[in-house]
C-alpha cells in the first residue's frame, strides 16, 4: 500500500531570478508538445526510518530542488498555448510564482521485488510515478506544467525519486543534466555551490537563439499541429503489460560486433547503440511470431531513435543547451526480412548508415525537416518500435547522497506502441540496460530469444 503523506509546491528562491521569462518554441520543440510525458523512476537503498525521511531527507530535497530550479528556470515554468491568436506557436514562460509539484509518499510495497530485473506488473510503478497537473484554462490562454516530483520512502528499505516531464520542454540530455544537478546540489546538503563550481557541466543554457532556422519549419510545424487536441497527462492503466531489464555487457556487445563484421566487413559505422538496437529489435519483432501474431510478411517494420544534433549541426549547439535538439533516425526493413536468418546483420546495417550519415554530413543533417512530420504519417500500417534514452545516459549515477540508483525505472514506454529504454548499465562500464514493457506472453517468448541468442555467440 502507498500513501501519501504531502503534496506541495517547490519554486525557485525568491528574488533570486528574473521576474518572467518566455522562450519561443522552436521547430525542434514543436514535434515534442504532443507527446506523453517521460516518467522515470530513480530506486535508491537507504535505511532511512519515516521520522528521519520527514525531518531530514524532505526538507533537504525541497531546498535542493529550488536552489536547481534557480538555474533550470524554464522546468519551474509553463508551456503557454496562445488561444488569441490561435495561429501564433507556443512559448515556455516562467513568471513569480510559478512552480513545481512535489508529492511525498509513503510505501509499504515490497522494494526489493520492484528493484529486480524480472518481468513485473507494469501497472504497480504508478504508485511512484507524480502526475503532472492538469491544463488550467485561462481566457486568452491554455497553461500547460512542464514537470512534477513524487519521492517515496520505503521505510528502512529505500527511497524512489520520480520524475515526471513534457518532453516539449526539453529531450532526454537536457533532463538528465537537470536530475543530475538537483542530486548533485541535494548531496551537498542544498548548497548549489556544486553547480557554481561545475556551471559547464551542470548549469543550462536555454537561449534560442542557437536554434537556427533559415526556412520558417517552426511555422510549416505549428500549422500541421495546432489542431491537435493537447494530452492530458494520464497514466496508461490498466497497461496489461509487464516490465523486465535486459542487460547486455561489454563481451556481449563485442561478440555482437564481431558478428555484424563478420558479414559486412566494409561497415564503416559500428557502435553499441547499431548491434544493441538491432539485436533487440529483431527479437522484440520475433517475439509476436512465437506467440502466434499473424503479420503479412512484407509489413513494413521501422526502428525509430533520436540522434541529438548538438555537436552535428554547424554552428553546433552547447552541449548543455537545455531544449529539444533531436533530429530522428528511422530505420526500415521488411518483416520478413528482420525475422530471417539475416535480420539482425541487415537491422545493424540499416541502423549505421543513418547514423553515419548524420555524423558525417555536419551542416547538412537538418535538410528536408520540414518533411519530418509528413514522413511519420508514412509509417501507418507498419510495425513501430520507438527506443527511448540513450547509452550515454548513466541513469545510475545521479547520488542524492544516498550512493549510486539501485534501479532505473522509465514508465513512460508503457504505451500503447512498443517501446524500449536505453541507458548506461549500472555494474559495468560499458555495458547497456534495456527496459521492456510487453504483454506477459511476448515478454516470455522475447526473454527466451534473447537469452538463446547470446548463448549461441
Amino acid at each position: 500500500m502507498t500513501t501519501e503523506i504531502e503534496s506541495c509546491q517547490i519554486s525557485p528562491p525568491h528574488g533570486e531570478v528574473p521576474p518572467e521569462i518566455s522562450l519561443p518554441a522552436t521547430y525542434l520543440d514543436i514535434p515534442w508538445l504532443i507527446f506523453h510525458p517521460i516518467r522515470r523512476l530513480l530506486f535508491y537503498d537507504t535505511t532511512a526510518s519515516k521520522s528521519g525521511f520527514l525531518e531530514t531527507h524532505i526538507p533537504r530535497l525541497k531546498q535542493s530542488l529550488s536552489l536547481t530550479l534557480k538555474h533550470y528556470i524554464p522546468l519551474a515554468g509553463n508551456i503557454l498555448y496562445l488561444l488569441i491568436p490561435p495561429s501564433e506557436k507556443p512559448r515556455f514562460r516562467y513568471v513569480v510564482g510559478d512552480s513545481v509539484s512535489l508529492t511525498v509518499s509513503e510505501s509499504t510495497n515490497d522494494f526489493d521485488r520492484l528493484v529486480g530485473y524480472g518481468a513485473r506488473d507494469a501497472d504497480q510503478f504508478y504508485d511512484y510515478v507524480p502526475q503532472i497537473p492538469p491544463v488550467k484554462d485561462e481566457p486568452e490562454f491554455k497553461i500547460v506544467p512542464v514537470l512534477a516530483v513524487k519521492v517515496t520512502l520505503f521505510p528502512g528499505r529505500g527511497i524512489c525519486v520520480g520524475i515526471a516531464n513534457s518532453h516539449g520542454i526539453g529531450d532526454g540530455s537536457s533532463i538528465v543534466r537537470f536530475i543530475k544537478a538537483w542530486a548533485s546540489t541535494n548531496k551537498f546538503e542544498g548548497s548549489d555551490e556544486e553547480l557554481l563550481i561545475h556551471a559547464g557541466k551542470y548549469a543550462p543554457c536555454f537561449d534560442r537563439k542557437f536554434i537556427k532556422d533559415p526556412s520558417g519549419i517552426d511555422a510549416i510545424f505549428w500549422d500541421q499541429m495546432k489542431h491537435v487536441p493537447i494530452l492530458t497527462s494520464t497514466f496508461p492503466l490498466p497497461t496489461g503489460k509487464v516490465r523486465a531489464t535486459y542487460i547486455l555487457d561489454e563481451a556481449d556487445i563485442k561478440k555482437l560486433k564481431d558478428l555484424v563484421l563478420s558479414k559486412t566487413p566494409r561497415l564503416a559505422y559500428l557502435s553499441s547503440f547499431v548491434v544493441a538496437s538491432a539485436y533487440l529489435w529483431c527479437n522484440i519483432v520475433k517475439s509476436g511470431d512465437v506467440i502466434g501474431e499473424e503479420v503479412d510478411e512484407s509489413r513494413a517494420e521501422y526502428l525509430v531513435f533520436s540522434v541529438d544534433l548538438r555537436a552535428r549541426v554547424d554552428p553546433p549547439v552547447p552541449e548543455n543547451y537545455l531544449g529539444n535538439c533531436l533530429a530522428p533516425g528511422v530505420a526500415k526493413v521488411g518483416h520478413g526480412v528482420l525475422v530471417g536468418n539475416e535480420g539482425f546483420f541487415l537491422a545493424a546495417e540499416a541502423i549505421a548508415d543513418i547514423i553515419q550519415n548524420m555524423a558525417n554530413n555536419k551542416g547538412q543533417v537538418l535538410k528536408s525537416a520540414e518533411n519530418w512530420l509528413s514522413d511519420f504519417k508514412k509509417m501507418r500500417g507498419g510495425g513501430f518500435l520507438g527506443v527511448s534514452g540513450s547509452p550515454k545516459f548513466d541513469l545510475y549515477d545521479m547520488d542524492f547522497g544516498w550512493g549510486k540508483a539501485r534501479k532505473v525505472e522509465v514508465a513512460s514506454i508503457d504505451g500503447e506502441n512498443h517501446s524500449m529504454s536505453m541507458c548506461k548499465a549500472r555494474d559495468c562500464e560499458k555495458g547497456i540496460e534495456i527496459g521492456l514493457s510487453l504483454p506477459s506472453p511476448r515478454m516470455e517468448a522475447f526473454a527466451n530469444l534473447f537469452a538463446d541468442g547470446l548463448t549461441r555467440l
